[in-house]
């Protein structure tokens, strides 16, 4: 490993903690008493180390919710985004090796960014009969997408990692990631521009009109502002210190 590597990964994980902590002084969410049909846990890039630990800290945060009795069933989201790997499919395999029954685990293969994320496992959640839904993710990505859901969605609760409950020290199962494998995959960085994506994190890219009957239609009006700011702040930090094309997809996309 050269300084150069050893440098971007060093400074990388420093912004990842600092944007782990933006709700460090607010008091946590008390979620032992409450109970979800479903959570949807949004996906994360498979096979790149720069995600290993947003990978495995959704994963131990789903673990958690579902061994404390707070979620009964887990969606998982994501398509092959940056990887051609599924990642809906990769997270199921992952929360089949921790323990949790693959009865109560679900891919949704679809989705290529943040809101589709929570819309696409919507949907599929209000299809197999689920009414209470959460979405369980790190704090950074809560914020981009809270907005999204409180004028499109609000029946969806979001459910914040607490890090002081899980132990990132642990490892994840091995896993045979054979069957996720896309033979045809194209990056979503070479299928879009960086604006494009931009505008499917703020939920352009969701067809409304092809909602089905019985399901509440989505206005898909988010703040722009708001989710812009957090976007560009987050560029102006890793646009400078990622060797990877669009690392962004950690956390927002």
């Amino acid at each position: 490993m050269n300084s150069k590597t050893f440098s971007t990964q060093a400074i990388f994980s420093c912004v990842l903690w600092f944007l782990c902590s933006f709700d460090k002084g607010n008091k946590k969410e008390q979620i032992e008493n409450k109970s979800y049909d479903v959570i949807i846990v949004p996906g994360v890039p498979y096979s790149h180390p720069s995600y290993k630990i947003v990978m495995k800290s959704r994963m131990l945060w789903a673990k958690y919710l579902y061994k404390k009795g707070i979620a009964k069933n887990i969606i998982f989201s994501g398509s092959s985004v940056y990887t051609p790997y599924v990642e809906g499919d990769i997270m199921k395999m992952y929360a089949n090796g921790l323990g949790i029954p693959e009865e109560n685990t679900f891919s949704e293969t679809q989705a290529e960014h943040s809101t589709e994320n929570v819309y696409y496992s919507l949907l599929l959640a209000k299809k197999l009969g689920f009414k209470k839904i959460a979405v369980a993710t790190d704090p950074y990505q809560a914020i981009v997408i809270r907005k999204f859901i409180k004028k499109n969605c609000p029946e969806i609760d979001v459910v914040k990692i607490d890090y002081d409950k899980i132990n990132l020290l642990s490892p994840l199962p091995t896993i045979n990631p054979s069957s996720a494998f896309v033979k045809s995959f194209v990056s979503l960085t070479e299928r879009e521009s960086r604006f494009k994506r931009f505008k499917g994190t703020l939920g352009k890219n969701i067809k409304l009109d092809m909602i089905p009957l019985g399901i509440d239609k989505m206005e898909a009006k988010v703040d722009e502002k708001s989710i812009r700011e957090n976007f560009v702040r987050f560029l102006s930090l890793n646009d400078s210190i990622c060797t990877v094309d669009n690392c962004e997809a950690v956390v927002v996309r």
